[in-house]
């Protein structure tokens, strides 16, 4: 499918009018040069930078940026696969075409801030009608002198070159086109210009600055970039994952098994590449803020274990569509698209989102050229920037409170299998006191419910008991009475706790079960199952799991492995196999049980048989956030490794 590209066509020149640096009109410079097979093509560049240019074209895919000084300044020309001047340029050398450069090089050229609509609208209705209304807004302004020395410029070369060649593809910036096309039909002199620039250089982009200085973000151009050329077939289901997974001798043996990074992000490029429109057509930019939505996703729930929930993702579209209207815009922009991941989700997806938003795989740091670091205020005179808090605060004099997120990654691939070669597994201190502090907090909710179910009212007589019963005494107003409540205190205290996320009756997902003994007389046993520590590795030697559910056991030194005790065989499920364990160890009368749904008649029986009651606490009136934060926790292989956990663990 094509957008019928339209050309404005004056003498042998046939016009493109485009808006810089936007992925949509790249993809309509392509068109434009298949369909009219030009003779040669002119684009809106002085020759002075003719060769550094070119070379920075014929480096593509690879990022380059093109500096000259002017006053004492730096002025920076970012040299990226989705500007149409760049492609139209890259297309002529690919096709051995003649290209022109024509503009006129000046010293100084007035910075302009133009309202224009947002380029995503040439999907939609096209490119005329979409030039008839930007062409109609510059009607109305008056140009500055150096536009009209360009433009005059312009008109004269594409008059030579227009008397010697056929079809001359004319790339031209839709502010200036109008005025071009009148001067063309007018007798025009050589304008004095400029014939060298002295200072020229051409340098390779770090990596980690493209996502500040792109004009696109860069998943968006390595989108573009990688619908040029034919797409490779559909890699296999599943593909790489964020999860570096590990078969569990690997890791005890210490084995190495190269396994990049950046593969997964890769993967979800080239799956998003495929998906954001058919071949040949242009890219939805829409389509491709979906894909990055949804890779993102993936990716979050691959190393939280949390899956993005259908109201949280309407909630991010719904909050980016709204933000980007208020700037005057179809579709928001990297900044706001973070902004929504942060405020819908949470940090870990905005960062997992930054993650593939800035990615761009053909950038390396190594280079023939020298590699320059830019930021967005070195090219852009207004900038904004977005932080993400970090799961907990960091408290240090002279240093901020906020600690932003950064993760450590490996040296080398495989690098942090050389910590798994110690098969003494720990817990990380900090988590046990978290979840301690948790399994004591269930009980004190434990223990104020029985109160309450043991509670009693009555008419006020001879004594206030434990205060006035308001809800009582207002229900029964018409009798002219005041109602007193008597609290009943437990006679005995509370024993096990026990929690389950999910009632995992197969081993899919939580096949790690594992019973842990408390180190010291603060600390309980505690029995749990858990996704496999060779899914997550984060660090050397540490692995980043998800509970299914867990027991808590007080006192401790006394629970053998629950998982291989065949007094637990008839439990249905591992949840209900805690729960029997929780019975079974408990010192006292009450065990709390926290779950998605109420346990079995049959161990409430149990239960009684064995003079013990069960205090049912449904999953969904605790804190959501509390047990987000709780269900994550690390495991350690060797002691040694709580001295650089706090490094890794997030």
């Amino acid at each position: 499918m094509t957008h019928n590209v339209h050309l404005e066509t004056f003498g042998n020149v046939h016009a493109l009018p485009i808006l810089h640096y936007r992925m949509e009109f790249a993809h309509l410079v392509r068109e434009a040069f298949f369909a009219l097979k030009p003779d040669c093509v002119a684009i809106e560049l002085p020759p002075t930078l003719e060769a550094q240019f070119l070379r920075g074209v014929r480096r593509l895919p690879e990022l380059s940026v093109l500096a000259y000084p002017v006053a004492e300044q730096s002025v920076y020309l970012i040299v990226e696969p989705a500007d149409p001047l760049v492609e139209g340029a890259r297309l002529a050398l690919e096709h051995g075409v003649p290209l022109h450069l024509i503009d006129v090089d000046l010293d100084s050229y007035p910075a302009h801030v133009e309202p224009l609509p947002d380029s995503y609208a040439v999907q939609r209705i096209g490119l005329e009608p979409f030039y008839r209304e930007v062409a109609e807004r510059y009607r109305g302004l008056t140009p500055d002198a150096e536009d009209l020395r360009r433009e005059r410029g312009m008109a004269f070369r594409l008059q030579q070159l227009s008397a010697s060649r056929q079809r001359v593809l004319f790339i031209c910036g839709m502010a200036h086109l109008e005025r071009i096309r009148a001067d063309f039909a007018q007798p025009l002199a050589q304008p004095l210009t400029r014939t060298r620039r002295d200072g020229v250089a051409l340098f390779n982009l770090h990596p980690e600055c493209c996502h500040e200085i792109l004009a696109e973000y860069p998943f968006l151009s390595a989108l573009y970039e990688a619908r040029r050329s034919p797409l490779p077939p559909e890699p296999p289901q599943g593909g790489a994952s964020l999860r570096k997974s590990f078969h569990a001798l690997e890791l005890i043996l210490g084995g190495k098994r190269a396994i990049p990074e950046e593969q997964a992000l890769d993967d979800s490029l080239w799956r998003s590449a495929r998906r954001v429109g058919d071949e040949g057509e242009m890219p939805d930019r829409q389509r491709a803020m979906l894909r990055l939505f949804l890779e993102a996703a993936r990716h979050y729930g691959q190393e939280t274990g949390d899956q993005v929930q259908y109201w949280q993702k309407r909630a991010f579209f719904r909050f980016a569509r709204n933000y980007a209207l208020a700037s005057g815009a179809l579709l928001p922009d990297l900044f706001q698209m973070l902004a929504a991941a942060r405020g819908c989700l949470d940090d870990n997806f905005a960062y997992a989102f930054l993650r593939l938003a800035a990615r761009y795989p053909w950038q390396r740091e190594a280079s023939d050229l020298q590699t320059l670091r830019l930021t967005a205020a070195d090219l852009w005179s207004a900038t904004r920037k977005i932080r993400f808090r970090p799961k907990e605060q960091q408290r240090v004099k002279g240093r901020s409170g906020l600690k932003l997120l950064n993760r450590k990654k490996e040296r080398s691939p495989g690098a942090w299998l050389e910590g798994f070669d110690n098969p003494y597994v720990c817990s990380y201190p900090p988590e046990d006191l978290v979840i301690e502090e948790y399994g004591r907090n269930l009980k004190r909710i434990a223990a104020r419910q029985l109160s309450e179910e043991a509670s009693r009212s009555e008419p006020f007589t001879t004594s206030m008991l434990d205060g006035i019963d308001m809800r009582e005494t207002l229900r029964n107003l018409h009798q002219g009475k005041i109602y007193v409540r008597e609290h009943k205190r437990l006679k005995s205290g509370i024993g096990c706790v026990v929690v389950i996320f999910d009632e995992d009756g197969g081993d899919s997902r939580f096949p790690y079960c594992m019973t842990w003994l408390g180190e010291h007389q603060q600390e309980s046993d505690m029995a749990f199952y858990a996704t496999p520590p060779e899914g997550n590795i984060v660090g050397p030697g540490i692995s980043r799991c998800e509970y299914g559910g867990f027991v808590l056991c007080y006192p401790p030194g006394r629970m053998i492995d629950v998982w291989q005790d065949p007094d637990y065989r008839e439990a249905l499920g591992k949840g209900e196999l805690l729960l029997m364990a929780a019975l079974d160890y408990s010192q006292e009368n009450d065990v709390v049980y926290a779950a998605a749904r109420p346990p079995r008649g049959y161990l409430k029986q149990q239960a009684a048989r064995l003079g013990k009651r069960i205090v049912y606490l449904p999953l969904a009136s605790l804190s959501p956030v509390a047990l987000k934060k709780l269900r994550v926790f690390h495991v350690l292989f060797g002691r040694d490794k709580r001295d650089i956990a706090k490094d890794y663990v997030w």
